[in-house]
């Protein structure tokens, strides 16, 4: 039995808790808050052990083992190196860090005192994400991808009538690329690879934070285009456009539905799921990191990739959080 803790009390957070009931190998310990009211009244509603105030609880915590962080980015490099350092697993929410050097420390705490770090970036852990990587030979030379997600972000309305919350305050390494855009980013570099070179736009909001943007990525012989909004919502599916055929993908983050198309335009349904949300499947995959079942080692490498390029699309586009004032 793994027991674990979780850091947050948000809706993220009841999502992975719900995920975590399919998964008889984790127990719920401990919910962690600054606030003892919140921490226990989110203990109660979800069948928690305890509840706790400090990191310092968790980390002196012997019967803990994992840890899943879901708060805001600019929190998670600190929250997780105090519980790296105290031997725990760590599974944190996307984006993992705020810049690339922030990854880098951690994986080489992890390293050292032999426990594993995994970004939460529930798409690449999905089945119909594993066909979409399965299915890249049957497009022959790929040429174009076009990825993009788009959703009006719940809390946007507020924004508008001059309440700022995390979800659109750079002080916490939060704005369009780092909430939405990371799921287009992290998805092409775990198919292709890293880009040659990539060329970067965005749409900022009154208070300087990032609302929308575009990412033009370049490879030999092939684009890619990764568009992402907190402002619209996108309507249309992503795409991988090869010689041979093409891939249409519903819902990027997570895949309810994938066609192929030959060139001859012949349709054949892949997958096939009710839509909804997908994270028992990281989950699942953490449990399996944490047994020593599986290396983390690719995901991290591409976490790395992903943060490489969202550190340049920073640079871009004159994105500077606090987190980065030290450089990139």
């Amino acid at each position: 039995m793994i027991g674990f803790a979780t850091i947050g009390t948000n809706f993220v957070v009841e999502w992975f808790l719900e995920a975590a009931k399919k998964c008889p190998e984790l127990h719920y310990l401990l919910a962690y808050s600054r606030s003892g009211e919140t921490a226990k009244a989110f203990a109660g509603k979800h069948g928690a052990d305890g509840f706790c105030t400090t990191l310092e609880e968790i980390a002196e915590n012997g019967n803990i083992l994992a840890v899943y962080i879901a708060s805001p980015n600019s929190l998670h490099f600190e929250q997780a190196r105090i519980l790296l350092g105290a031997g725990k697993h760590v599974l944190c929410e996307k984006t993992i860090t705020s810049n690339q050097r922030e990854l880098e420390i951690l994986l080489v705490l992890a390293k050292e005192k032999g426990v594993t770090l995994l970004e939460a970036m529930r798409p690449v852990f999905d089945p119909g994400f594993c066909l979409i990587r399965d299915s890249l030979p049957k497009l022959g030379r790929i040429r174009r991808v076009t990825f993009q997600y788009g959703k009006y972000s719940s809390r946007y309305d507020r924004f508008k009538q001059g309440v700022l919350e995390n979800a659109f305050n750079p002080a916490f390494s939060n704005g369009a690329l780092t909430d939405i855009g990371v799921y287009c980013i992290h998805s092409l570099v775990r198919l292709l690879g890293m880009p040659r070179r990539i060329l970067a736009d965005g749409i900022f909001l009154n208070n300087g934070v990032d609302g929308a943007g575009t990412i033009l990525a370049s490879y030999e012989g092939m684009q890619a285009e990764l568009l992402y909004s907190k402002i619209s919502d996108n309507r249309l599916p992503s795409q991988i456009q090869g010689e041979e055929g093409t891939l249409v993908i519903y819902e990027l983050p997570s895949p309810f539905r994938i066609e192929y198309y030959s060139r001859k335009g012949e349709k054949t349904i892949l997958w096939q799921r009710e839509e909804g949300m997908n994270m028992e499947y990281e989950a699942q995959e953490w449990v399996r990191v944490i047994r020593g079942e599986i290396s983390p080692e690719e995901y991290n490498r591409c976490s790395l990739m992903e943060m490489q390029i969202i550190d340049e699309v920073k640079k871009q586009l004159g994105i500077i959080f606090p987190a980065d004032r030290g450089g990139f």
